[in-house]
């Protein structure tokens, strides 16, 4: 299962990130403490509503353009074959679908991509609980989205 406050986080950090800019300078011009937006970007803490428009705003994006890229991650992560299952040792099976599946020996990472568009990475963190990232590449005047 996919951890939404996990994928929200991600999203924003991937766009602080992308604008070189730190905690503090988000924290501040969004008004909220460091540690606090540091704990939403890990996925630790959710976000209310108007605390997520806050950080939208002092990151100069749209809360609609955010939560439509949280959407898409998740709707990935439901799509794609084998990402929302436990891991195993032995190399995965080829599925028939268009998709390359690798994976990383003994660290419980694989790397799903689908088209060249999309890479989705999972690392597998313990029996109950998985990392998802993934990757999209869109346009040039779009950002490249990382969530997990």
């Amino acid at each position: 299962m996919v951890l939404l406050r996990r994928v929200i986080g991600d999203a924003l950090r991937a766009r602080r990130q992308g604008q070189h800019r730190t905690l503090r300078e988000v924290s501040t011009a969004a008004n909220v403490s460091l540690g606090y937006l540091s704990e939403i970007e890990r996925g630790q803490k959710e976000p209310s509503s108007e605390l997520l428009a806050a950080i939208c705003d002092a990151l100069g994006a749209r809360l609609s353009e955010l939560l439509r890229e949280v959407s898409d991650t998740v709707a990935l992560a439901e799509q794609l074959p084998g990402v929302l299952v436990p891991m195993q040792d032995e190399p995965a099976e080829p599925t028939a679908a268009p998709v390359a599946v690798r994976k990383a020996t003994n660290r419980g990472v694989r790397q799903v991509t689908s088209d060249g568009k999309v890479a989705v990475s999972v690392r597998q963190d313990s029996p109950l609980k998985a990392t998802l990232r993934s990757t999209r590449v869109r346009p040039a005047e779009r950002d490249v989205v990382c969530a997990a």
